[in-house]
């Protein structure tokens, strides 16, 4: 099994490449012997340049997953508001689709950050993505802020594929009980909790511990698609 590196600051020595993947931008960062490909789709205010999402794909690739990450139409176009779900949905399984033919030599794990990664498993939970072997989703968000609710995670009881959920225990947009409770019923379902950490799985510099959290989000991804493959 690869050993897990923590490291306090996320590497910049894995290159990017640049790319069109299914007509949207995408940034492809693989480093040497891979074995898996994270889709990661952004989260609803920002786009695939956004820190965490450079954080956490130059933590994977230290770990040796490739990632890449793709950006929704309306983000491209310089709009605010994401768009309907179905639209979202539907450039997801284009991506998905499109990677699955040009990565053929790639195990595939789809998801993303909070919105990417919901709009991913739903897309999945109408018809499944073609050659995906899991979905892994970093801060999934279970219900608006100050408003909970379970709708949003109904139709994860649709799918069969291993799910991991990385989790902020301070997620305002979800609720540790509920999303326990939510989560329960499903066998495919892991669960991995940062310990003091927001829906930007981020931490307050003066209660953090040995470890950045992206860290431990990055180890629990790489680990979780190792055991995958055990």
């Amino acid at each position: 099994m690869r050993k897990l590196l923590p490291v306090s600051e996320p590497p910049s020595a894995f290159p990017l490449t640049e790319l069109l993947v299914a007509e949207r931008t995408a940034l492809l960062c693989c480093p040497p012997g891979a074995r898996w490909l994270y889709l990661f789709a952004h989260g609803a205010g920002a786009g695939l340049r956004h820190a965490f999402m450079e954080s956490m794909a130059q933590r994977l690739a230290a770990r040796g997953v490739a990632t890449l990450r793709w950006e929704l139409s309306y983000m491209t176009a310089g709009r605010r508001r994401p768009d309907p779900a179905p639209v979202c949905e539907r450039e997801a399984r284009a991506v998905c689709t499109e990677a699955a033919e040009r990565f053929a030599d790639l195990a595939l794990c789809a998801g993303g950050k909070s919105m990417g990664g919901r709009m991913t498993s739903q897309a999945h939970a109408k018809a499944p993505l073609p050659r995906l072997r899991a979905l892994a989703f970093f801060g999934f968000p279970l219900h608006p802020a100050r408003k909970p609710a379970s709708t949003r995670g109904q139709h994860l009881a649709q799918i069969s594929l291993p799910m991991l959920f990385v989790q902020g225990e301070r997620d305002a947009l979800a609720e540790r009980p509920l999303l326990e409770a939510t989560l329960a019923p499903l066998p495919q379902a892991t669960l991995r909790w940062i310990a003091g950490a927001d829906h930007g799985l981020d931490v307050p510099i003066s209660r953090r511990g040995e470890h950045h959290p992206h860290d431990l989000a990055a180890d629990a991804l790489a680990g979780w698609l190792t055991q995958l493959d055990s």
